[in-house]
């Protein structure tokens, strides 16, 4: 089993950044492709960034493509989600999840783990 906690979300104002942390307890992710999703009210659940177990492949969405940044620390059991020059579009709950490969996917169906979500909330 793997624990997934997210952490540093809240409320910036749009152009601001904000960095989310996604630690992981109870097993090692570092053979495991990570992912970053996200959702909003009345919406599904879409794909925003992934990285393979290597740390040197990377996926982006094209809505965040550009400004935000998926990396990970083995070492530390954590991966990170650095996020630039926020919109208000970009608010939602964002979520961490384990998937259960070496190599990303982009569809949830492959991610076996998921945290419980950290909210961030872009003002305009």
């Amino acid at each position: 089993q793997v624990q997934l906690v997210e952490s540093g979300g809240g409320l910036v104002q749009a152009g601001g950044s904000l960095k989310l942390s996604c630690a992981a307890s109870g097993r090692t992710i570092s053979g495991r492709a990570m992912g970053w999703f996200r959702q909003t009210p009345g919406k599904e659940r879409e794909f925003v960034a992934a990285i393979a177990w290597t740390g040197t492949m990377t996926s982006y969405a094209d809505s965040v493509k550009g400004r935000f940044t998926i990396s990970r620390d083995n070492a530390k059991n954590t991966v990170y989600l650095q996020m630039n020059s926020l919109k208000p579009e970009d608010t939602a709950v964002y979520y961490c999840a384990a998937d259960r490969n070496m190599w990303y996917s982009r569809q949830e169906i492959e991610y076996e783990y998921w945290g419980q979500g950290t909210q961030v909330t872009v003002s305009s």
